[in-house]
């Protein structure tokens, strides 16, 4: 599963950059090259873009490591860091133009 905040981000980039029906087919191209930047700064960053894997190998939908994820506050620490980062990565990437 992708990392909430990840995902949060294409969205804004598919926003962004995303093309309608009308639209020339190099927006394409371009929401493409922006989603690719996106994935590999954030796994320079970060190792990966699955949430299990940047959740120190814990699923947060298997009862047992949601506890252990809330008791480590990983929700409170890490996930934050990674929106966080997300957040300055698409801000960058739309301020590049």
């Amino acid at each position: 599963m992708t990392c909430g905040a990840v995902t949060g981000a294409l969205i804004v980039l598919g926003l962004q950059y995303g093309r309608a029906a009308s639209d020339p087919s190099s927006k394409t191209v371009m929401v493409y090259d922006k989603t690719k930047e996106f994935f590999n700064d954030f796994k320079k960053r970060h190792g990966s873009i699955n949430c299990r894997e940047l959740l120190q190998g814990l699923d947060m939908n298997d009862p047992d490591d949601r506890k252990k994820i809330e008791e480590l506050k990983l929700f409170q620490t890490i996930c934050v860091m990674y929106v966080q980062d997300a957040v300055k990565l698409t801000e960058r990437l739309i301020h590049e133009e």
